[in-house]
Order: C-alpha cells, then sequence, then structure tokens
C-alpha cells in the first residue's frame, strides 16, 4: 500500500506540474474511489467563483492493487482531450514508470523515453 500510494502520489505531481505551473488559482480535487481505492480524480479551477473543469485523471490497477496506468486528461472548453499516460510495470522488486504525450496529429500517445524511469520498489 505504501508503494500504490508513492505512485499515486508521484503520477498526480507529474500531471499537474504545468498546470500548477502556469496556474495560480485554487484549485479543487474530487476524488472517485471503488471499494477504497482511486479510479479517478477531476481538478476543477476556481474561476470567478465558479468551478470549471481543469484536469481529470483515470486510474487503472492490476489483481494486486497495483497501478498500471495513469491517463491524465485537460478539459478544452467543450470535451476532455487526451495529454499524458503514465504505465507502471511491476518485475519483481522493481517498477518501470514509462510516459507517453498525446500526439495530436497522430491521435495516439507517443513515448518519451527521457521520461522513462526504473527504481527499486523498496526504497519507495
Amino acid at each position: 500500500m505504501k508503494t500504490l500510494k508513492f505512485i499515486v502520489l508521484a503520477a498526480m505531481m507529474v500531471c499537474g506540474i504545468n498546470a500548477m505551473a502556469d496556474n495560480h488559482d485554487n484549485l479543487v480535487y474530487n476524488n472517485e474511489e471503488v471499494n477504497g481505492m482511486m479510479v479517478g480524480q477531476t481538478v476543477y479551477k476556481n474561476v470567478d467563483n465558479m468551478l470549471v473543469n481543469y484536469l481529470q485523471y483515470n486510474y487503472k490497477y492490476d489483481n494486486q492493487q497495483h497501478m498500471t496506468e495513469n491517463l491524465c486528461q485537460k478539459w478544452n472548453g467543450n470535451e476532455w482531450i487526451n495529454d499524458l499516460c503514465i504505465r507502471y510495470q511491476y518485475e519483481g522488486k522493481q517498477v518501470t514508470t514509462t510516459y507517453y504525450k498525446w500526439n495530436k496529429s497522430k491521435k495516439e500517445f507517443v513515448l518519451v523515453p527521457s521520461m522513462t524511469i526504473t527504481m527499486d520498489a523498496e526504497t519507495m
């Protein structure tokens, strides 16, 4: 469970860095849980005392409750559009985190090799 909390926190930080870097408004978070597991999160911006859609996260897990995917989408004013997908692969005591950025022209996620990392799960 400690590993899961670290991964969720790391994923939210990575996806939220851009949001917080150029936005100083208040953000409001609405978590969606199923059987005690966070499966989604919607982030709203406070604009003129109204909450408006900003970011949306969707999480997938394996049968051992390890997060396997974190999909981050941005609100474009009309609909949620893909932005970033983080996938986690567990092998023994290691977890590999692979980052993909949405490519509008290709209409698919494209690997960002420079952001792929492997960590020893015991150090988390």
